[in-house]
């Protein structure tokens, strides 16, 4: 696995399929570095810093999270810094701690083969909330580099955070553009919200959770499908 700059400020650790793990974003500014999503383990976030520091990049000072599934936030407590999230995404961490307190980590393991697979060898399950809890829309200044924080309607979950990169005209999506988790639906009004949502944004590329970087309108294009 190689680590891909997509821009002057941007770089990303690729998806991978086998163990479901999603691109992992990275926004390096002149004070601080912000990643996208915390990663499936801590395994795969440790590969991610690995990859970072051998292109000599500074480890994230921030994580902020597209939306609460576990191979997007169940490495939290294993990242550098600080981790950022909306107040609905915290929620839904806060219930999957619970769950997995009571009863114990099969309820989570046993959902998914990729889940095995990225949870193999009796890796401990670990879930934590995040540091910082924010509701609706947040600026962050990294030192020449803007980043905009925009909580959103979506098909895919209730808890949707888009990442606009403002001078890189770039736009991290998580998976809110894909369908309902867990039925499958896609719920036209909410994807024409999430449409206009990013339309607003003026985002050139935009990053899916399991897809490589693509112009905009081919998002919007498989969105409103």
């Amino acid at each position: 696995m190689e680590l891909k700059k997509l821009s002057e400020h941007i770089w990303y650790m690729p998806f991978e399929e086998e163990r479901d793990r999603p691109n992992l974003g990275y926004v390096r500014g002149e004070k601080l570095c912000l990643a996208i999503d915390a990663g499936h383990s801590e395994a795969h976030v440790r590969e991610f810093y690995g990859l970072l520091q051998k292109e000599g990049l500074p480890l994230p000072t921030l994580t902020v999270l597209t939306h609460w599934h576990w191979d997007h936030t169940f490495a939290m407590h294993a990242v550098n810094g600080l981790t950022m999230a909306n107040k609905r995404t915290n929620g839904h961490l806060l219930e999957c701690m619970k769950k997995i307190e009571m009863n114990g980590p099969d309820v989570f393991l046993n959902m998914y083969d990729s889940i095995r697979k990225e949870y193999e060898g009796g890796r401990e399950v670990i879930v934590v909330p995040a540091d910082i809890v924010f509701d609706g829309d947040m600026t962050v200044d990294l030192g020449g580099c803007t980043v905009r924080l925009l909580q959103t309607p979506a098909p895919h979950t209730d808890d949707s955070t888009l990442v606009y990169v403002c001078e890189d005209n770039t736009l991290f999506v998580g998976d809110a553009a894909c369908s309902q988790f867990p039925n499958g639906t896609k719920d036209r009004i909410l994807s024409g919200d999430l449409a206009e949502k990013i339309r607003s944004t003026g985002a050139v590329t935009c990053v899916e959770g399991h897809w490589q970087p693509v112009e905009t309108e081919d998002t919007l294009a498989d969105l409103l499908n």
